[in-house]
């Protein structure tokens, strides 16, 4: 029988830290906090929230260090750990019609074929989960540990209509489970993937409903169209929204927030910004998204981008040092991006050059950068002759240059003949970007 390893290991130590200073390199292993095997991530963040605790570390030649930690309350400790624990992720246990991952074809990077659906992911890094895959000791251990907010991907309130989507018979028990979520006092933040002819129309509307009913356990309630590719070979037969559907939609949507910013001072519900595209509407002003609760699942990034632009563009010298670059979006934000380069048109000495790029490799139905591929993009761009390109980050392994197709910047660099800039998905890391100039405060250097 295999044995699993013990505790966590150290990814990361940052520079200056009380890791550091404690000679806790990467490769340590974190074995116990206060006595305490760690099973988790979960228990390794609980245990040491005090100011005072105790860590046992196994070095990477196995000498066993015992360090006694004294911190102010506001200092961070300073490392982090490979994984979410010793025996690896929780993995979903559903079959849903449109899960993303059946569409994938083979050779694409390889965190893309992880199907987890892991509740300790989904409090440390905000990803969604169902709940459908935890035991009844994984579901006491949230609520007991008070293990909040949970991002969770609901898509139906029917218990019937959820299992139909999900192909898993504990999907049905969703009501249940937030009623208990809800009275523990846990933040939701619940995600709808919308799916036309299966959880659109009165099936929608009553999952808004309901979720809206336990305000403010629910914080907010996203809604983003389902996502299909060209690889469903074998898969169930689905469709994307038309403009009329899509438009339909956020008129519906627009009387809930009306009703649920009057009831809590909260919109509530919102959706994706791909919506907005495919409906042809105006991404609406930043007020609709309220905190922009859900900003990382693609909801209010487009308003809350052109905001930042406008406000950053009045630092700009009128002249700027003469400089080309292209620009790389996908099918969906063309008329967005067209619209932010129309406002640097009075600015003199640039020269920019947007590209919309069709994927190709998922298939044309897939419209957001996001999901481009280094392959189309070296097919579609024209020789750059050694000119910037900007290589928007949502299009990259977070931790690496690492594209869906496992393709480097590198190696897009060397077949456009250009030089990329990686670019953060806000208005000033755009505008130093475009202009070569650095935004410091209220001046340009």
């Amino acid at each position: 029988m295999k044995t699993v390893p013990k505790g966590l290991v150290v990814a990361d130590v940052q520079p200056g830290s009380i890791a550091e200073e404690m000679e806790i390199v990467p490769g340590d292993r974190i074995l116990a906090v206060n006595e305490q095997e760690l099973k988790d991530i979960i228990d390794f963040q609980y245990l040491t929230a005090d100011e005072e605790f105790t860590l046992l570390v196994e070095k990477e030649e196995g000498e066993v260090w015992e360090l006694e930690i004294e911190r102010d309350l506001d200092e961070e400790l300073g490392l982090e750990v490979q994984a979410v624990s010793a025996e690896g992720l929780k993995l979903c246990k559903n079959n849903c019609l449109f899960c993303f991952v059946a569409q994938m074809p083979e050779g694409m990077r390889a965190s893309l074929y992880d199907k987890d659906d892991d509740y300790r992911l989904s409090l440390t890094q905000g990803s969604f989960i169902t709940l459908s895959n935890l035991s009844d000791t994984e579901f006491d251990r949230i609520l007991h540990m008070h293990l909040s907010p949970l991002y969770i991907s609901v898509h139906a309130w029917s218990p019937e209509e959820r299992v139909r989507l999900m192909k898993n018979p504990k999907a049905g028990d969703l009501a249940i489970q937030f009623a208990k979520l809800a009275a523990a006092g846990i933040t939701i933040h619940a995600q709808i993937v919308l799916v036309p002819g299966y959880n659109d129309g009165r099936v929608l509307e009553e999952t808004v409903s309901e979720l809206a009913k336990l305000y403010p356990a629910v914080q907010s309630i996203a809604v983003v169209p389902v996502g299909l590719t060209r690889y469903r070979q074998g898969l169930p037969d689905l469709r994307g929204f038309t403009k009329e559907e899509s438009q339909h939609i956020l008129e519906q949507g627009e009387r809930w927030q009306a009703e649920y910013f009057q009831a809590t001072g909260r919109r509530l519900v919102y959706f994706s910004d791909e919506f907005y595209a495919q409906a042809g509407f105006d991404f609406p002003g930043v007020e609709v998204y309220d905190d922009f609760p859900q900003l990382e699942n693609g909801v209010g990034m487009a308003s809350k981008f052109l905001a930042e632009v406008e406000d950053k563009l009045r630092l700009l010298p009128q002249a700027i040092p003469e400089r080309t670059v292209h620009i790389l979006t996908g099918t969906s934000a063309t008329p967005f991006f067209q619209r932010i380069l129309h406002r640097f048109d009075e600015y003199t000495g640039l020269n920019l050059n947007l590209h919309t790029l069709e994927n190709r490799f998922f298939g044309t139905s897939v419209t957001v950068a996001g999901l481009l591929t280094a392959q189309d993009i070296a097919e579609q761009l024209p020789d750059l002759n050694g000119e910037i390109f900007l290589i928007p980050s949502v299009m990259l392994k977070s931790d690496e240059d690492i594209f869906l197709d496992n393709q480097s910047v590198t190696w897009l660099a060397e077949k456009v003949h250009g030089v990329p800039l990686i670019v953060e998905n806000h208005g000033a890391a755009f505008i130093e970007a475009v202009t070569g100039l650095v935004l410091e405060g209220e001046t340009i250097e």
